[in-house]
């Protein structure tokens, strides 16, 4: 016992030597001071309320008109071929440096395979509350990360991956590494702040909760509010609240990036080509629409969560799966009156499909791209509106735009032609409503003749 103060003094001493070659191993300056920050007494953020997409719930069943016949006007159409550029061309990615203890993985069909560091590999989450926080930071600030970090990004930018490619990317990298869930979700938030991501991490319940900075809204998606940020927590889209958190208010030093869900760039993944046929029929004729597409593609697209309408709007085709079209609607409405071609493209996105809720089909609320409407059977106004807008805008080059009601989405087109209309910034644009079977260029649905939208999609 007379020896135990003495003991105790030469075990503090040796801790705070261990502390100061710790500092000193890192390699990056600002980790001493966020380190230091993230020892500081963390505060309760509470959950927000996710915002709700639709205001009221769509139509269960949307009752079809009477087949309609239109004057055809315009000028004649004769449809260019698109070409397919050959996008998913990559079948195996490998950063340069790959050893035998390497990460390896299937991302969407695509091969990859990671260095991770013998150093990094003992990051740990313990004892399981801030202090575990701390010592998982202070252990990863000290191994050799530089390499994964650097193969990270060279494969993002020979991929294309966008921010969500890039999340995905690291969750996957988290996951095979970690193990546990605690593990998996430090390792991201030290990746991606190393990325320059805004992320942080809080705990609830004795448990990491991993969140990103969004300037968008991300729906369906447990939310918290830093002064005037809003961060999400991604891995819980549509699966429930997490509740009161505690974290911290500094952001890691210069890791301002949002994560942003635009998708102007379908990303290239390892090919897993199918073929689908899409048939209907329109005044007693019978068509067939056959188009080729890249699965692993949609398989990305399905982990998507619910993005602003811009995003979907947006999104591009795979080019494969255009030229495809292209052909199809080649044969048939070449040399058709513009009226008539157009008519003919909103048919099929009316006709080819079966008009289904999102909780029905999904059991939750799902927007989906255009080419995701396609690989489907069921789909609802949205997603048509979305696929329809796609279509005119690359066949036709008109300018479309959303139209969203507080339970409905339609497109209206910027055409000399008459009917219903939406007026935007003095121009008139011509309703099209690719959910209304049987409905051509201008008709709207009865009940909303007379109302007035609550937005409108802008698609570039």
């Amino acid at each position: 016992m007379a020896f135990t103060p003495l003991y105790a003094q030469q075990s503090f001493k040796d801790f705070k030597k261990a502390q100061a070659e710790s500092f000193k191993s890192y390699k990056d300056e600002r980790d001493n001071a966020f380190e230091k920050y993230l020892k500081q007494e963390w505060k309760a953020f509470n959950e927000q309320k996710p915002t709700p997409l639709y205001e009221e719930p769509k139509p269960l069943n949307i009752t079809p008109i009477a087949p309609q016949v239109q004057n055809p006007v315009g000028p004649k159409i004769y449809l260019q071929v698109k070409e397919d550029a050959n996008e998913s061309v990559i079948v195996e990615i490998k950063p340069q440096i790959i050893k035998q203890k390497a990460l390896s993985f299937d991302f969407f069909g695509t091969k990859m395979s990671f260095e991770l560091s013998e150093s990094l590999k003992k990051s740990n989450f313990y004892p399981q509350n801030q202090s575990g926080i701390t010592n998982f930071f202070s252990a990863a600030a000290s191994s050799d990360y530089e390499t994964l970090v650097a193969d990270i990004q060279a494969a993002a930018k020979e991929m294309g991956l966008n921010d969500w490619g890039v999340y995905l990317l690291v969750t996957k990298i988290s996951q095979t590494a970690a193990s546990n869930s605690d593990n998996t979700n430090l390792l991201s938030w030290f990746l991606l702040n190393k990325l320059g991501y805004a992320v942080k991490i809080g705990l609830a319940n004795g448990h990491t909760v991993l969140m990103h900075y969004a300037q968008k809204s991300i729906y369906a998606t447990p939310r918290y509010s830093f002064g005037n940020k809003n961060y999400y927590v991604v891995a819980n889209y549509a699966k429930g609240g997490v509740g009161r958190i505690f974290s911290y208010d500094q952001e890691y030093p210069n890791a301002t990036k949002e994560l942003d869900l635009s998708l102007e760039m379908l990303p290239r993944f390892a090919q897993n080509i199918q073929k689908k046929s899409l048939k209907f029929s329109l005044q007693g004729e019978n068509y067939n629409v056959l188009f080729s597409y890249n699965k692993n593609l949609i398989d990305f697209m399905a982990t998507y969560p619910q993005a602003d309408y811009e995003t979907f709007f947006n999104a591009p085709l795979e080019r494969a799966t255009l030229s495809d079209l292209s052909i199809a609607f080649k044969e048939y409405i070449s040399g058709k009156k513009a009226s008539n071609a157009i008519n003919f493209v909103l048919h099929f996105v009316q006709s080819a499909f079966v008009y289904q809720q999102d909780n029905e089909q999904f059991s939750r609320e799902k927007v989906m791209f255009a080419q995701e409407t396609l690989y489907y059977d069921k789909s609802d106004c949205e997603d048509r509106a979305i696929l329809f807008s796609s279509l005119v805008k690359e066949f036709f080059g008109i300018n479309v735009v959303g139209v969203k009601y507080k339970d409905h989405m339609a497109t209206a087109l910027y055409i000399p032609l008459e009917g219903d209309s939406v007026s935007i910034k003095s121009k008139r644009f011509v309703v099209a409503d690719p959910t209304y079977v049987n409905a051509t260029l201008g008709m709207s649905m009865p009940k909303y003749k007379d109302k007035k939208p609550v937005e409108y999609i802008i698609v570039k």
